[in-house]
């Protein structure tokens, strides 16, 4: 569903990713960890189409995201790391905007919209101003546009950041059944807890590059640490070489 071949992405000489390459497939949730300025979000924002590759290519469906930007973008659901809106636009009116620019009818958008607004409790919050939102559920709108018109990737982009316990355990479970009923999710996060709960694989990314991929067991074994180190232990040791 997602593959990344050899991407490389520059910023004023300076290479912010260089050189990765992974794929992501139907029924599987890849997660990428690394420290601040490793090029996470880069590699989130080529693959959404908001940035250009300088070097290497992403293809998701089939379709590259530079040839084919429409059909690319048609596929994949994308939540970023700040969730934003025009000032004065309500909760239901930009649910809305986003279906339509999906291409779903009003009346598929009439029919979904309350569904997913149950998932967060969010009955009635449709109504006030998004701007007027607490961090948290600005956070819970812009994951149920993402969802909205059944994508078949997920690219998310720090998703717990400011949900309280609750939703963000309810935000774990959409991800996981996502994944399950055949979609591919591509999660950016530093909440190792949640990585490690939710992943079938993950990539340690540092400095632009990515230093492994594999399940927890295989990054285990590349670390040199026992079969009951945690994400975190393994983290720690493959970045810190």
């Amino acid at each position: 569903m997602l593959n990344v071949n050899r991407l490389t992405k520059n910023f004023g000489g300076r290479a912010a990713v260089e050189d990765v390459s992974f794929s992501v497939k139907p029924g599987e949730v890849f997660s990428l960890i690394g420290p601040n300025g490793s090029g996470k979000t880069t590699i989130v924002k080529v693959i959404a189409g908001l940035l250009r590759p300088d070097a290497g290519g992403v293809a998701v469906g089939g379709f590259d995201t530079v040839k084919n930007p429409v059909e690319a973008k048609t596929t994949l659901g994308y939540i970023p790391d700040e969730p934003a809106v025009w000032p004065g636009m309500t909760g239901e009116e930009f649910l809305n905007l986003t279906g339509a620019l999906y291409f779903m009818d009003e009346k598929k958008r009439a029919e979904k919209i309350p569904e997913l607004l149950s998932l967060f409790d969010l009955k009635d919050t449709e109504k006030g101003s998004f701007e007027d939102y607490s961090r948290g559920n600005k956070q819970k709108f812009a994951i149920l546009a993402a969802l909205l018109h059944k994508p078949k990737l997920l690219l998310i982009d720090e998703p717990i950041v400011g949900l309280d316990p609750a939703s963000a355990t309810t935000a774990e479970k959409l991800f996981a059944d996502f994944a399950r009923k055949g979609g591919a999710v591509l999660l950016v996060t530093h909440t190792l807890s949640v990585a490690q709960e939710i992943s079938h694989r993950i990539g340690v990314l540092k400095d632009g590059r990515l230093l492994a991929t594999g399940t927890l067991d295989e990054l285990r074994a590349r670390a040199k640490l026992p079969g009951g180190a945690d994400l975190e232990a393994v983290y720690g040791a493959l970045t810190e070489r």
